[in-house]
């Protein structure tokens, strides 16, 4: 823990100059204050500066990995302020965005906000990858082909993924409504329920089987059981642990390449700086296993 995290520098680790500038960082952290469609809770618009402000606090030594992650260069640019002209023109200021990070050779950590966001990062990935996977970790299947009167809502991000013709891979679904569960029967996606990553051994090889040799990975926070993760906007029982979920993502980054990854729906509570916290520790554990991980390919090309 920082000595006095308050004197840091305000970006994601608290990092000086020699780890976070943009010229010399591999990863960029993208912050998205973005609540345009949320449909219970409001407020994830002040997630990504409250995984900052939490992260200015970590430890930076990774305990399991044993090694300083931030060497590899953080680099946190400027809040992507929301447009106004609705949900449709917001995908296109990202989807730009993100493609200018890419272009520089960039390892993209995009933080929300609302999962409505997704898309536009996915869009400029598809540019880039010909044979790109979303692995999705939600509790909610969000496969609406409408909701509340827009196709981009954050109940359709998956939906609309689908759409640009890219796999994707569900993991952690405990809620669906009757229109999202005959679709998934008509389509057959692939999708791991919370309650079968519980009671089935089998689940993770089939989730890795699933997913293409590389592979951008979407994390909607409500995916961890509300026990450890009460701060989300639509929160759901019977999610995963901390360690379940890390495991996971160890296992996925140890067998495919990682080439993206977005940290989304963290919805702030005043005076509970735990679920802050624990988002800011999730990124960076997560950015250990990509770097520090072989994968069929070869460690990401940036790194």
């Amino acid at each position: 823990m920082p000595d006095d995290a308050n004197q840091l520098p305000y970006n994601f680790g608290g990092l000086p100059k020699r780890f976070s500038s943009y010229e010399t960082a591999k990863v960029v952290i993208l912050p998205v204050p973005y609540d345009q469609t949320t449909s219970y809770l409001t407020g994830t618009r002040d997630g990504p500066r409250a995984i900052i402000t939490a992260s200015r606090n970590l430890e930076l030594f990774d305990e399991e990995l044993e090694t300083e992650i931030y060497q590899v260069g953080i680099t946190t640019v400027e809040e992507l302020i929301p447009v106004m002209s609705g949900p449709s023109g917001m995908l296109r200021v990202i989807e730009k965005e993100v493609n200018r990070h890419l272009e520089a050779e960039k390892f993209l950590v995009m933080v929300g906000g609302e999962h409505s966001i997704t898309l536009g990062a996915i869009r400029a990935f598809k540019k880039r990858y010909d044979d790109l996977s979303v692995l999705f970790l939600d509790a909610h299947a969000d496969l609406r082909d409408e909701y509340q009167g827009t196709p981009y809502s954050h109940a359709c991000v998956g939906r609309r993924i689908i759409d640009e013709g890219i796999p994707l891979i569900q993991a952690g679904r405990r809620s669906l409504s009757k229109e999202e569960a005959d679709y998934i029967s008509q389509t057959g996606i692939r999708t791991y329920p919370a309650r079968m990553m519980q009671e089935k051994a089998a689940w993770l090889n089939q989730l890795i089987d699933s997913l293409s040799a590389r592979v951008y990975l979407s994390i909607d926070l409500d995916v961890l059981d509300p026990s450890c993760m009460p701060a989300v906007g639509t929160p759901e029982p019977g999610g995963l642990s901390w360690y379940q979920l890390i495991d996971l993502l160890k296992d996925v980054a140890g067998q495919r390449q990682i080439v993206g990854l977005d940290v989304v729906e963290l919805c702030p509570h005043p005076g509970n700086i735990s679920p802050d916290f624990l988002a800011a520790k999730l990124i960076y554990h997560v950015l250990g296993y990509i770097v520090d991980f072989d994968t069929p390919l070869g460690k990401i090309s940036i790194f």
